[in-house]
């Protein structure tokens, strides 16, 4: 014997269950909102940016060829940025007290496809420290990369500027109580549906002629729900 469920018993499921759903839902929000206010620390991220580009020639060949050569060791440069050779000079010049690993891990080097610009972005707890990270970082890079690789075409494009409001960029409070409010009415969702699974109790009639695959006859009435829609007190004759 097949049985179907309709979408009416499906909204009776969530309905009878709404309670439960709208507890775990609430649950799931209130804890994304403490976390992200109070527990978390917020990170902020500030950018340098460093133009590898060669002093300008009236030779369009030899200008073109330079842009390509650029181009070709921006690449090199990304890594030289995040080496030791570079790293320990910035934290011994900051006074940092952090670890040359751990300030690897706060810097992350990139550019875009075919351009000459490298972006120098530094995260840390303290927007001021991101800061001076990342204007020290490129400052050593600028002055060491000659010495490095016999090259000179490394300027400093813009660098990295402390604003009047500063905004972490990390956690993002707002994305993580939408993600948790989604979270939590799936979680409910769920969970009202396999509690109704799990029910095995007999409520009705229909219940039964599941239960045995056996028409149901008759039923017998609670004699109290008579004398009760009768406007009498059960056990009291007329």
């Amino acid at each position: 014997m097949e049985e179907t469920i309709s979408l009416k018993d499906l909204f009776s499921v969530l309905r009878k269950r709404l309670n439960l759903i709208i507890l775990i839902t609430l649950t799931a929000v209130l804890a994304s909102a403490l976390v992200s206010y109070f527990v978390l620390t917020p990170v902020y991220q500030s950018t340098a940016q460093l133009l590898v580009n060669q002093k300008k020639t009236d030779n369009l060949y030899n200008n073109y060829n330079e842009v390509q050569t650029n181009l070709q060791l921006i690449n090199t440069y990304n890594v030289i940025i995040k080496s030791p050779a570079i790293l320990e000079k910035v934290k011994d010049e900051l006074n940092l007290k952090s670890s040359v690993s751990e300030l690897n891990g706060k810097i992350t080097v990139g550019n875009e496809q075919n351009s000459q610009v490298v972006n120098v972005s530094v995260e840390d707890n303290d927007p001021k420290k991101a800061a001076e990270i990342a204007n020290k970082t490129v400052e050593v890079f600028k002055r060491d990369v000659s010495k490095i690789m016999n090259v000179d075409n490394v300027s400093i494009l813009t660098p990295a500027v402390l604003g009047d409001h500063v905004s972490p960029i990390k956690p993002k409070p707002m994305l993580n109580i939408a993600i948790a409010l989604v979270i939590g009415l799936m979680a409910g969702i769920s969970l009202a549906f396999l509690f109704e699974y799990l029910d095995n109790t007999i409520k009705n009639e229909q219940d039964i002629e599941k239960l045995l695959e056996l028409p149901v006859l008759g039923a017998i009435t609670n004699i109290g729900d008579i004398e009760k829609s009768r406007g009498r007190k059960p056990g009291k004759s007329a």
